[in-house]
């Protein structure tokens, strides 16, 4: 590495050092909200300072807090968590605000008209883009009953994406990675339609990833941020919690 570079690099720290960072994740645990599958998660102490030093058991699902989900999540013989390359988990970020339709109508599934919409105000989607479905889901973090917020029936009415609007996103516009404030992609009224998550089987055979339950997207501007998805490597994986976070220009 020359001199050059090095300065470059530090330099280049410093400017993003100087820059706004906004955490996008939540603080989870025994008690968050999590997809109905799951079981609860377990935090155990082995350990405390009076033997010596503090450790902890924990024990979860992968797909548990805010989160990735690498393709194998859904997809055989594609790729598992590990796999993913550093450079993918660190993208241009461009935040499609939906949260008036979301808190509106809380079966809102947003499709390719409302990306069309979002254009016409902001510009056209770029290509290799992290997009970022914002529905203020996440303010409902850490009320389990208000998060699944189901209906007389038992269902639960949470918003999402449409499969047109992800095919939009991944075949017209040529996007990386998608994220969301909710358990999943799909909203839950075309879960409940179709009998399967459409969603996310469609966005993960795309060979990428995305990253679900984010949080503070509200702080956000609609484009201009980076987004850094930081996690753990463990073998075999198909999602693991996530430390996701966005540097404001």
């Amino acid at each position: 590495m020359t001199t050059q570079t090095q300065t470059d690099l530090l330099a280049a720290l410093t400017t993003l050092k100087t820059k706004e960072w906004v955490d996008l994740t939540h603080t989870f645990g025994p008690t968050s909200p999590h997809f109905f599958m799951f079981e609860d998660a377990e935090f155990k102490t082995l350990f405390n300072h009076d033997d010596g030093f503090f450790a902890q058991q924990f024990s979860f699902a992968g797909q548990y807090g805010t989160h990735i989900d690498a393709p194998i999540h859904f997809v055989r013989d594609t790729r598992y968590l590990e796999d993913l390359e550093l450079k993918e988990l660190v993208l241009p970020l461009i935040v499609v605000d939906k949260s008036k339709e979301a808190e509106a109508n809380h079966d809102f599934t947003c499709s390719k008209d409302d990306l069309l919409a979002f254009e016409k105000e902001n510009g056209m989607i770029d290509s290799g883009s992290f997009v970022a479905l914002r529905t203020d889901w996440s303010k409902r973090w850490p009320d389990t009953e208000s998060f699944c917020n189901k209906d007389k029936d038992g269902n639960n009415r949470i918003p999402g994406w449409g499969l047109d609007a992800l095919k939009f996103l991944f075949e017209e516009r040529g996007i990386k990675a998608v994220g969301h404030e909710t358990f999943d992609t799909d909203s839950a009224v075309d879960f409940r339609e179709n009998g399967a998550l459409h969603g996310e089987y469609y966005v993960l055979e795309q060979d990428t990833y995305q990253v679900e339950l984010l949080t503070n997207l509200d702080k956000l501007p609609t484009k201009g941020a980076i987004i850094f998805n930081i996690v753990p490597k463990p073998e075999k994986a198909s999602g693991f919690p996530v430390r996701s976070f966005a540097i404001i220009p």
